[in-house]
C-alpha cells in the first residue's frame, strides 16, 4: 500500500493544528454575547482552511474529500485521497464544558483507509496510526456507545439483547475513541454517516486492533461517487460475531 511514514506524521500534525486552533477559538464561549450558531460555523469554516493548506504544502499531489469543501470528482480517479472532517461534533463544540468534538484527518489508498489521525482537542489528546494506541484489557463490561441527540432503535436493541449498559456521546470521532481508549467496548451507528465521519476513527481504530466494518460485517469502502456511508461497527474483535449477529438478526 502507498503509505509512507510521513503520512502517519502528517495526519497527526495536521489534525493536532487544527485542534489548537479550534481551541483558541472556543474561547469566545467565555463571552456570554457569543453566539454559537456563528461560533460553530467559523469553527468549521477556519479549522478546514488550515487543513486544505496543510495538504496542500506537504501533499500537493493527493486529492481531498472534506465535509466543508466542494466535491471534486477528480478524487473518484486518484488512487489516494486525504478524507477530512475539520469539526466532527459541531453542535457539542458549541456547548460550554463538552469535550465530545473532534477533527479527523485520514488518508484512504485504494479505498482503505490506510493512515489517520483523530485530535480530540478539549481533552489534548490525538490519536493517530504512526503510533498506534495500545487496546487496554478487556474491561469485563459491555459499554455500548449511543449518540446523545438521535439514539437510534438498533442501538436500543443491542443493549437490550447484549445486556449491555448504554453511553451516550456526541461527535463520531469521540465514540470511536472511546473504544480505542477504554471507555467503551461497542461503537455501532445506522443512523446515516458520510465518509469524513468515520474514515480517520477507523484507520486509527484498526490501527489500534479493533474490529472495523459495516454493521453487517462487510467491509468498508471509502473515495466512492456518493460519499454516504449508512453504518459502521467499531468494537473489540472478540465481540465482533455477538455484535454482528444481533445487528442482522441471524
Amino acid at each position: 500500500m502507498n503509505v509512507t511514514e510521513a503520512d502517519h506524521r502528517d495526519a497527526a500534525r495536521i489534525a493536532t493544528d487544527a485542534g489548537r486552533l479550534l481551541l483558541d477559538l472556543r474561547r469566545r464561549l467565555d463571552d456570554p454575547s457569543t453566539d454559537p450558531a456563528q461560533l460553530r460555523a467559523d469553527g468549521d469554516r477556519t479549522a478546514n482552511e488550515l487543513i486544505l493548506a496543510a495538504l496542500a504544502e506537504t501533499h500537493p499531489g493527493d486529492a481531498i474529500l472534506s465535509e466543508e469543501s466542494k466535491d471534486d470528482p477528480v478524487r473518484l480517479d486518484a488512487e489516494r485521497v486525504w478524507i477530512v472532517d475539520p469539526l466532527d461534533g459541531t453542535r457539542e463544540f458549541g456547548e460550554a464544558g463538552r469535550s465530545d468534538w473532534a477533527v479527523h484527518v485520514a488518508l484512504v489508498v485504494g479505498g482503505a483507509a490506510a493512515a489517520g489521525a483523530v485530535a480530540l482537542p478539549a481533552l489534548g489528546v490525538t490519536l493517530d496510526t504512526g503510533d498506534p494506541p495500545t487496546l487496554p484489557p478487556p474491561s469485563g463490561q459491555l459499554r455500548i456507545i449511543g449518540s446523545r441527540s438521535r439514539l437510534s432503535d438498533h442501538v436500543r436493541r443491542l443493549v437490550d439483547e447484549l445486556g449491555g449498559e448504554l453511553v451516550l456521546m456526541g461527535s463520531a470521532g469521540a465514540k470511536a475513541m472511546a473504544v480505542v481508549r477504554g471507555e467503551a467496548e461497542v461503537y455501532a451507528h445506522t443512523g446515516g454517516q458520510y465518509e469524513w465521519d468515520s474514515a480517520a476513527p477507523v484507520a486509527v481504530a484498526a490501527a489500534a486492533g479493533l474490529h472495523v466494518s459495516r454493521i453487517d460485517g462487510s467491509p468498508l469502502v471509502y473515495n466512492q461517487a456518493d460519499p454516504y456511508l449508512p453504518d459502521l461497527l467499531i468494537c473489540r474483535r472478540e465481540l465482533a460475531d455477538r455484535v454482528i449477529a444481533a445487528s442482522t438478526g441471524d
